[in-house]
């Protein structure tokens, strides 16, 4: 954790968080059985745009990629 960030710290382990977002997905994933409903709709949130983000960041490696084939592919096609 940068030493001039604010702490999230998690009030059943202890544990200090970066953003409020990664303290609720924590809360989700180890404390799962005693979350209150807030904490379950926050859990609930913070996962959504997790996938969200994480299905963006697939979908840009894949254009990556696909650009990056067929760059190699045309540049070895015009050299050869």
């Amino acid at each position: 954790m940068p030493p001039d960030a604010t702490a999230h710290v998690c009030d059943r382990c202890g544990r200090p968080f970066v953003h409020e977002t990664q303290l609720a997905l924590h809360r989700g994933l180890d404390h799962a059985a005693d979350l209150t409903a807030e904490e379950r709709e926050a859990y609930e949130d913070a996962h959504d745009k997790e996938v969200a983000d994480l299905r963006r960041f697939r979908l840009l490696a894949l254009a990556a990629l696909v650009i990056l084939y067929f760059g190699f592919l045309m540049t070895y096609a015009v050299v050869t």
